[in-house]
């Protein structure tokens, strides 16, 4: 029962980790990703920093027993050297007092020496673990300012994509507005084309009719009519006719077109 709980929740949080992603800013999650990056540099360097202090303190201390070391040395010489002037100068009791005294020195002398060799160890250890940190702190910087330079690229490429993005959108509400609300031009065009054929062939039928040939015949008799008329009245105001326009007019023929 339990395994399957532990299943189950795995699922589950896989699944609302993936709906969170699908819905999630892509430029708020760089914008964290940045961030943790630089919290981890930080952290990074504090610890870097805490060894390369203890190793700091380790060289002083080193330091310190050093100049003790040299200090004790020098002393031990010289109670040495006063213990054997005092035998020389017969004062037995200077002797073993000077001689007391440089072996005290001696017995300090060797508790520093083992304390220097262990201390140069250290400071050695310590040595080799500030130059790793220095170190993981260098290339850690490289790397966190490849994740800065790879934000400022995968910024302005979200950027694109998000105008990209409305000129998409806007294109297919254009496409679906001029197929589904507003005519095509090609609609236009077949419609315009298609009353202008059936304008030019109605007019054909139309010429074609025995209306329109009446209809012809009829102008034709209105003309000589006019014509006759125009005569009879230049022939009472004494106006001579033109030059062979004396002869009565030839009638005009159904379907003939009309003199001038």
């Amino acid at each position: 029962m339990l395994k399957l709980l532990k299943k189950w929740w795995r699922y589950l949080t896989a699944s609302l980790t993936g709906k969170f992603n699908e819905r999630a800013d892509p430029k708020v999650q760089l914008e964290q990703a940045i961030i943790e990056a630089q919290e981890q540099h930080r952290r990074l360097v504090e610890q870097a920093a805490n060894v390369i202090a203890n190793q700091k303190q380790t060289e002083l201390r080193l330091n310190r027993s050093m100049e003790e070391l040299e200090k004790l040395n020098g002393l031990a010489r010289q109670a040495v050297r006063m213990a054997d002037d005092a035998t020389k100068a017969g004062n037995a009791s200077k002797a073993n007092e000077f001689t007391a005294s440089a072996e005290s020195f001696a017995n300090r002398l060797i508790a520093i020496e083992k304390d220097v060799e262990s201390l140069k160890t250290l400071h050695l250890q310590a040595t080799q673990a500030a130059d790793q940190a220095k170190a993981a702190v260098q290339q850690n910087s490289r790397q966190l300012q490849t994740k800065l330079a790879e934000r400022q690229k995968l910024l302005s490429q979200l950027d694109q994509a998000k105008m990209q993005e409305q000129v998409n959108a806007a294109m297919t509400s254009l496409n679906q507005q001029v197929g589904q609300d507003v005519p095509t031009l090609d609609e236009v065009r077949q419609k315009v084309e298609a009353r202008y054929a059936k304008a030019l062939g109605s007019a054909e039928l139309v010429e074609q009719s025995v209306e329109s040939r009446m209809l012809e015949v009829e102008q034709a008799q209105m003309n000589v009519e006019a014509q006759a008329r125009l005569s009879a009245i230049k022939e009472q105001l004494g106006i001579a006719p033109a030059a062979g326009a004396a002869e009565e007019a030839p009638a005009v023929e159904p379907g003939s077109a009309a003199p001038a």
